[in-house]
């Protein structure tokens, strides 16, 4: 399974458009260490550091077949970056825009595209996932939506998929569980959540050889938030910022939670410190892997 952090980035990317916190301008020209650490990552820093809207490539290399994880609104710059395949499926793990709308990318690039999607009823929207995809992209003939039951796995691309509900109010939101069945390697997203999930949902994800999990802030950030923060550690750190993201602290022991070989965090936002935002343990776009 090799896997290509397209999009590592929250709903603004890093740097966002007309800012020029200490972060977004570190990230526009990186100093030599950080450029150099960079390139350790397999990254060329040449152009800058980026984190744009979250996507996950994957390719099948027993089966010679691309599954794409979310379609963000920045598809076309991803794909002529990174000079991926094409997927030939995709997932989308909620109906949020900078998960999802870089689907209307299919329009002529695809003969075919099928996009699978969860089929639960979500009680804000009266639709399931799939069905707001389906709603949403109606006028792309070349997409057909495949509606997939949680916890129930689904062959699409060569991979074994399992759809993993998390916890992301106040929409239905799903991780995902993804298994090369020939090799046994286990890519485990905790899709976007807060650091609540529900136990058997932190079963499916717990064993991966590498686990990308959402990280949004720096914990100190919760004092900015109208709802502050939740679910502390011993020590008083809240793992999880507002209701429905994680705190990098939070990130980290969710991967502890779920013994993930490695990790990366991702959805991170552009508010965390220039200090701390390239951490080697927070992913950067155009970082890849081989499971």
């Amino acid at each position: 399974m090799e896997v290509t952090l397209l999009g590592t980035g929250d709903t603004t990317g890093t740097p966002t458009v007309q800012c020029d916190c200490d972060t977004c301008e570190r990230a526009r020209d990186p100093d030599e260490e950080l450029r150099a650490r960079v390139r350790e990552r397999g990254i060329d820093p040449t152009g800058g550091i980026e984190r744009s809207r979250f996507s996950v490539a994957l390719q099948n290399d027993v089966t010679d077949e691309s599954l794409l994880i979310d379609l963000s609104p920045d598809f076309r710059h991803q794909f002529l970056r990174e000079s991926v395949p094409l997927p030939d499926a995709a997932i989308v793990t909620h109906v949020h825009f900078d998960h999802l709308d870089g689907l209307g990318n299919a329009y002529r690039l695809f003969d075919e595209l099928p996009v699978h999607a969860a089929n639960e009823t979500d009680p804000v929207t009266g639709e399931s996932v799939a069905e707001g995809v389906r709603s949403r992209y109606d006028y792309l003939d070349t997409v057909s939506v495949h509606a997939q039951t949680p916890f129930e796995p689904f062959t699409v691309a060569g991979f074994e998929v399992t759809l993993v509900p998390v916890t992301h109010p106040p929409l239905l939101c799903y991780g995902l569980r993804i298994e090369e069945p020939q090799t046994g390697a286990v890519l485990s997203i905790s899709g976007d959540t807060c650091y609540d999930v529900p136990e058997r949902s932190k079963a499916a994800l717990t064993g991966a050889d590498l686990a990308l999990v959402e990280g949004i802030v720096h914990p100190e950030a919760c004092e900015y938030h109208p709802k502050g923060g939740d679910h502390f550690t011993a020590d008083g750190v809240p793992r999880t910022f507002g209701t429905k993201h994680m705190t990098l602290p939070g990130a980290r022991d969710f991967a502890s939670d779920i013994e993930a070989d490695d990790y990366r965090i991702v959805h991170t936002a552009h508010y965390v410190p220039a200090d701390r935002a390239f951490a080697d343990d927070i992913g950067l776009d155009g970082e890849r892997f081989t499971l």
